[in-house]
């Protein structure tokens, strides 16, 4: 259980250009939620939150520009819907990434280093508090997971690692988290995410 109040059945978009889009959707549907795989920006307009999944980032990246997206997604995440980046998606809502050589969406007040815990078979998990979130510890799984290095208000950290290490930030209605709560059978991040709604303007 979380300690909050989850809301009714939603119409949540996930980012579908590449990446694990599908795991997301099989999460929000076991909920009961609508999940709607967005491949054209003006899907936007008739969700009502917004999840921009792991993948390569350099390679959304190029797709967001390519496909109309960029405005359109920073526009949704200005509308006070809750939009939450997982590993790559994380690196697209930063304002500062490293070795990113284009532009991503550009919102939140942290900065990320890309594949900061090492190459694909250096993938781990650990169990991590979060904020908002009850019931025990989270088991996060990381893949070639990116660091939040550097938070700036009106960001905050809501997750480390024993070491320290940010793992999740949220910005009013945007999340961020270096790993993926979609490959793991526990909903509570979904469910948390879907109660941080802002008003408008807010993540500005």
């Amino acid at each position: 259980m979380t300690n909050v109040q989850v809301p009714g059945p939603q119409t949540v978009g996930v980012l579908a250009l590449q990446g694990d889009f599908r795991e997301h959707r099989e999460m929000l549907e076991a909920m009961g939620h609508r999940a709607i795989e967005i491949r054209k920006p003006a899907q936007l307009e008739g969700i009502d939150a917004l999840i921009i999944p792991g993948g390569e980032s350099t390679t959304i990246a190029r797709l967001i520009l390519s496909n109309g997206f960029q405005q359109p997604l920073r526009d949704f995440c200005a509308s006070g819907k809750p939009t939450w980046g997982t590993c790559a998606g994380a690196i697209l809502l930063a304002k500062e990434v490293d070795r990113l050589d284009r532009p991503g969406i550009e919102t939140m007040a942290i900065r990320v280093r890309r594949n900061a815990f090492g190459r694909q078979v250096d993938s781990f998990e650990e169990e991590i508090a979060i904020e908002g979130i009850d019931g025990g510890p989270f088991r996060a799984v990381f893949i070639r997971a990116p660091v939040i290095e550097r938070v700036d208000p009106p960001a905050r950290a809501i997750a480390r690692l024993e070491d320290g290490t940010v793992v999740a930030a949220r910005q009013g209605n945007l999340l961020a988290t270096s790993f993926h709560p979609e490959l793991t059978r526990d909903p509570r991040l979904h469910a948390y995410f879907l109660t941080i709604g802002a008003p408008q303007g807010a993540a500005k």
